[in-house]
């Protein structure tokens, strides 16, 4: 980080300490725990896109290019009077940050408008969620052209992409933990694989880890609040950390997992076609399915939606 003018020595009178944080392939990736410097930043409330709504415009696409920016926030210099706030400690001495590190409140906001601003006019065949650029068009020979558009912009602004994370013209791209293209948005493989595999949760904290990484995909699941209510139970503010495993919660933890591994596929939205809505309800939740009719004169599902009840709704 040195070599690359990434950071510098520092005599700040702040500093945090270092967390080295494994990534998928093998990297590390070097974060810094800001969570006092944090507690101290006013927010910045630039607003994060929804992931439903980047998907379901990639979904309908025919071809599809994803551009990983490299090392997104580094690629952010930083204000002078911001570098000796993110000095960090080390075994060799204190360092601070030239450009935007990773773990900072308002890194994902700072980021986001720039890669907003990077694409502004755009917005109907190009999005973005933070490093992640998609290009999205039905014909090939327009998506060169856009695609072209996107890269003259990246580099006007002296940005760098990562080649080996690019997916370039294809049908099918994996963004955003899921699988898009050609009509259709199903989960990413290898994170259902992951919930499959999980274990029996033992604390409040496991449990909250395995809603997090189910519920990413609740959109899969038909009366997702409903099936998951005896897990949610577990988190409440009375329960122990220690949980009380018992039948319904398995039943509840072998259901999400069977639904999730039988390959659920949801149809991207066409918003020039009708749709058909049905919906649900019991003493714990309500529920319903947007369907539309694809070419085969069926009704596929678009998205299911549930929520679960409180005692007051219940009652």
């Amino acid at each position: 980080m040195l070599q690359m003018g990434v950071i510098r020595p520092s005599g700040s009178a702040w500093a945090s300490p270092v967390v080295l944080v494994p990534k998928p392939d093998g990297e590390i990736r070097f974060c810094m725990d800001y969570r006092k410097l944090n507690v101290v930043t006013r927010p910045d409330n630039y607003p994060m896109p929804r992931t439903d709504e980047l998907l379901e415009k990639l979904g309908r696409a025919q071809f599809i290019s994803t551009l990983d920016l490299t090392k997104g926030y580094w690629q952010v210099p930083l204000d002078e009077s911001a570098k000796e706030r993110s000095a960090f400690t080390t075994h060799v001495g204190l360092y601070e940050f030239n450009v935007l590190p990773f773990r900072l409140w308002n890194a994902p906001a700072t980021f986001q408008r720039l890669v907003d601003g990077l694409l502004a006019g755009l917005g109907e065949y190009a999005v973005a969620y933070l490093d992640g650029v998609a290009i999205f068009l039905d014909s090939w020979t327009e998506h060169l052209e856009q695609l072209q558009k996107v890269f003259e912009r990246i580099k006007e602004a002296g940005l760098t992409v990562k080649a080996k994370k690019c997916q370039i013209g294809l049908n099918r791209v994996t963004y955003l933990g899921h699988q898009v293209g050609q009509g259709t948005i199903n989960p990413l493989q290898a994170k259902v694989d992951a919930i499959q595999k999980w274990p029996v949760p033992k604390s409040k904290k496991q449990v909250q880890s395995f809603l997090g990484l189910a519920g990413y995909y609740r959109r899969f699941v038909p009366q997702y609040s409903q099936i998951a209510a005896p897990l949610t139970d577990l988190t409440k503010k009375k329960q122990p950390n220690a949980v009380q495993w018992t039948e319904e919660c398995q039943q509840a933890f072998n259901q999400l997992k069977a639904t999730l591994m039988s390959d659920p596929v949801l149809r991207a939205p066409d918003f020039d076609k009708p749709f058909l809505v049905t919906t649900d309800a019991s003493e714990r939740g309500v529920g319903a399915v947007l369907m539309q009719e694809g070419p085969d004169q069926e009704f596929h599902p678009v998205v299911f939606l549930s929520k679960k009840l409180s005692e007051r709704e219940s009652n």
